[in-house]
């Protein structure tokens, strides 16, 4: 498979059912917060996907937390296609349309790090994302002994900026 046969899209309602396969299979290793067919649903419009060959092969969503600062989140590519670059092209194409949104600060929390350094994110202590941690950390089993690493990328001009199908 090369780069060019994927295409990244926005997820459409019959998109929810795979998410939530895929996120699945890193929640059941505690990698990642499951993520419902019902919930992917309710979040809908903040999800891409990739997809090779008219299948679904990975997936992230975006959150906004200000007009400046939003999260990639629920970044999860099936196993088979690991390693093949899915997980930059879904991350790249997600910061597009972050930039075009006039966000200017994104930020990850991962287990791993040097995958989203590659991309140009540093690490940044978790407590200058309050707004996370109030929202969506609350609700985590691992709150109080955090495993994830708070990494941030600043968006500046001229940024690739790609259209999304």
């Amino acid at each position: 498979m090369a780069a060019d046969d994927v295409v990244v899209r926005y997820a459409r309602l019959d998109d929810a059912p795979v998410i939530a396969a895929i996120t699945a299979k890193y929640a059941r290793q505690d990698i990642m917060l499951e993520r419902t067919a019902d919930s992917v649903v309710e979040h809908i419009r903040n999800f891409f996907v990739a997809e090779c060959n008219n299948e679904v092969i990975g997936c992230c969503a975006v959150a906004f937390y200000t007009q400046k600062l939003a999260e990639i989140r629920s970044l999860a590519v099936c196993n088979s296609f690991k390693l093949q670059g899915i997980g930059r092209i879904l991350v790249e194409q997600a910061e597009t349309v972050l930039h075009e949104e006039g966000v200017t600060e994104v930020f990850v929390l991962t287990l791993s790090p040097i995958f989203f350094s590659r991309l140009g994110y540093t690490e940044i202590r978790k407590e200058y994302f309050p707004e996370k941690i109030w929202k969506d950390c609350v609700h985590c089993p691992k709150l109080k002994a955090c495993d994830e690493m708070a990494m941030v990328k600043h968006l500046a001009e001229g940024v690739r900026v790609q259209p999304i199908e």
